[in-house]
């Protein structure tokens, strides 16, 4: 049996194969083919736009693949969300889709905009979000370059941003949220409902959800002396409460743990002063809880 799995491609299609990388999947994607090689005979890929990926997951095409809740909720697709995978091409995070307006305009509030043009990719979402707010505009579908339409083309936008430096580069500033969004694991009902392919995703999930939580920690071993343990101990921070075996030497232990890799240059110097020998720091591809 074979499970059919939609990887995204475009911007999130890099940090989607390394994901899987990190998870144990080897993904080669040839820029010819639009049906990448995985090293698991269990699974077929294929690359689709992110905005498609719900749609063709619903109507079967597809059992699973990974998108953003953004293109769910704007092709108002029913599928089954197996995971949220915080994740997106620069900061691993959540991204916005946010109303902007010109630096220069009059604009303060989406009631401001009422009978005015707004430019998105998101037009279903637009739609419902002023509904919401009791304001009635034209929105229109942007091929791109949506950033620059204002003020000629449109009176706003709403676009997607993960930091703003594009939407202030364009003098442009932001006035409201109109959705938070993240990349989700997603599937058929009816693979959900097959037994072998439920569980391969579910196996699937498991090594992705791993693969984010190691990201941006590393893996620390240590020796040190049984008298000087408590002062190591004193200076780790950690996941949990830090491995400790005995070595051959009863004088000696070692200490296992993890730590964000933000902190280990600051942490090594300390766990030298405090008697730690044969530090050794190793990257970490998936945490399993």
């Amino acid at each position: 049996m074979i499970l059919k799995l939609g990887i995204p491609k475009g911007s999130l299609e890099t940090a989607t194969v390394e994901l899987f990388r990190r998870a144990g999947f080897s993904i080669t994607v040839n820029g010819r083919s639009y049906f990448p090689a995985i090293d698991d005979p269990e699974v077929e890929c294929m690359l689709i736009r992110a905005q498609e990926m719900a749609r063709y997951v619903e109507d079967g095409i597809l059992d699973a693949g990974l998108t953003g809740r953004d293109w769910v909720e704007e092709n108002d697709a029913r599928v089954v969300t197996i995971a949220d995978l915080i994740y997106a091409k620069q900061s691993f995070g959540k991204v916005r889709w946010v109303l902007a307006v010109p630096d220069a305009s009059p604009f303060h509030s989406v009631k401001d905009l009422q009978g005015k043009v707004i430019a998105t990719e998101l037009v279903g979402a637009t739609r419902r979000y002023l509904s919401r707010h009791g304001v009635t505009a034209k929105v229109e579908f942007s091929w791109g370059a949506t950033e620059v339409k204002p003020p000629v083309l449109a009176d706003a936008i709403v676009e997607v941003t993960e930091t703003g430096s594009s939407l202030r580069a364009n003098k442009l500033r932001i006035i409201d949220t109109v959705l938070e969004s993240n990349t989700q694991f997603i599937a058929n009902t009816g693979a959900m409902q097959d037994e072998w392919k439920r569980r391969k995703l579910e196996d699937i999930k498991m090594l992705l959800e791993g693969a984010i939580s190691a990201l941006g920690k590393v893996g620390l071993m240590l020796n040190v002396r049984k008298q000087d343990l408590s002062a190591v101990l004193g200076v780790l921070p950690a996941l949990k409460n830090p491995t400790i075996s005995h070595l051959s030497d009863e004088e000696w232990v070692a200490v296992n743990t993890i730590l964000d890799e933000s902190t280990v240059r600051s942490i090594i110097p300390r766990l030298k002063e405090a008697g730690a020998q044969g530090i050794v720091e190793y990257p970490l591809n998936k945490i399993v809880m």
